[in-house]
């Protein structure tokens, strides 16, 4: 089985491959020459694979959908609707542009969660080390001097002692929520519940909305403007939200088609597309420049996904320091308060 090619990989050869084949290079030349070039091993041989393929007279888009744990649908598609219409050059182009835009946005989402994660590896730690090592040295002192402890110093000695007698248990007990929410991920029901639950949440919530409108009209808009139909356009979207809310919302507006129907509505009624995007949606439907109001849509989106992130990227930092401060420094403060009692008293 091929291992996972870095999606950098997958950009940069449809990049040159749009090249080569504009500037007139033979289909297998051109994939002779990607093959030799990349430095992936996994990646040389699904490239020397398709061009077996496509010597054998298989289609490049159906090469490449040999390959979907590198290519997805939605470079499939494009790359078929490329061949039908014999602009191959052009739609490798767009969608090269598109994979860069999408790796661009995935890229800072990361970015974004580095700091939190950075701040939980360093607090767990300190606060096991402080539980397990430091604070029964302080219990051990109190308890020889015979002094009355304060509420907040009980408190975090019954937490040491929890720490210390159920270790097994806590441990054990880390690994569950995951288990329990990868399970609710492999069912329809879960899968729709935890999208629509994170949807909802205060500010992270308006984050993913935002990133997955983004995703869908920047996806629809590829598609459209390169060539494949509105049905099939909607059917790969739906398959590549990455949110069951969205699916579910994109697939109403296939079948609306099917029924003769617009797909402005069944994006609204879903009530995750704001009144904008529907109107936009519209307006393209009504006058068929449905790709370009969607990349418009896209743009402004990814735009509002930007500010987003900076905006809790500079609230979490401090937030998750405080958190930090609070915890640590708490736990420290609790543990020196009969002291400073036992010192008013000798005063």
């Amino acid at each position: 089985m091929t291992r996972r090619v870095p999606a950098r990989d997958v950009v940069v050869f449809t990049r040159l491959f749009a090249t080569m084949i504009g500037a007139g290079l033979p289909l297998v030349q051109s994939l002779n020459i990607l093959g030799r070039q990349t430095e992936h091993r996994g990646f040389r041989r699904v490239i020397r694979g398709m061009v077996r393929d496509v010597e054998s007279g298989e289609t490049l888009s159906g090469a490449m959908g040999r390959h979907r744990r590198v290519f997805s649908e939605l470079s499939v598609s494009m790359v078929a609707a490329g061949e039908a219409a014999g602009a191959l050059d052009t739609i490798l182009g767009r969608l090269a542009d598109f994979l860069e835009q999408h790796g661009a946005l995935a890229r800072k989402v990361r970015a974004a969660l580095i700091y939190p994660a950075m701040i939980f590896a360093v607090t767990v730690p300190a606060v096991a080390i402080l539980l397990v090592f430091v604070i029964p040295t302080f219990e051990s002192m109190f308890a020889s001097a015979g002094v009355p402890l304060p509420a907040p110093t009980r408190l975090v000695i019954a937490a040491s002692a929890v720490v210390q007698g159920y270790w097994w248990a806590l441990l054990g007990a880390v690994p569950l929520p995951a288990l329990a929410v990868r399970r609710a991920l492999g069912t329809s029901r879960g899968r729709l519940f935890m999208d629509r639950l994170m949807l909802s949440v205060p500010i992270l919530g308006g984050l993913l909305r935002r990133a997955a409108v983004s995703r869908f009209t920047r996806t629809l808009g590829t598609l459209v403007a390169s060539g494949v139909s509105i049905l099939q356009g909607l059917e790969v979207t739906a398959r590549t939200a990455g949110n069951r809310v969205i699916h579910d919302a994109v697939m109403s507006s296939r079948a609306a088609i099917e029924r003769g129907e617009t797909i402005a509505r069944p994006l609204e009624e879903s009530g995750v597309f704001t009144p904008m995007v529907v109107r936009m949606v519209e307006v393209g439907e009504q006058t068929g420049a449905l790709d370009e109001m969607l990349t418009r849509v896209a743009d402004f989106y990814e735009q509002e996904v930007d500010t987003a992130l900076e905006a809790l990227i500079a609230m979490v930092e401090p937030a998750m320091i405080v958190v930090l401060g609070v915890v640590v420094g708490g736990m420290i403060v609790a543990m020196y308060l009969p002291i400073f009692e036992m010192i008013t008293a000798v005063g």
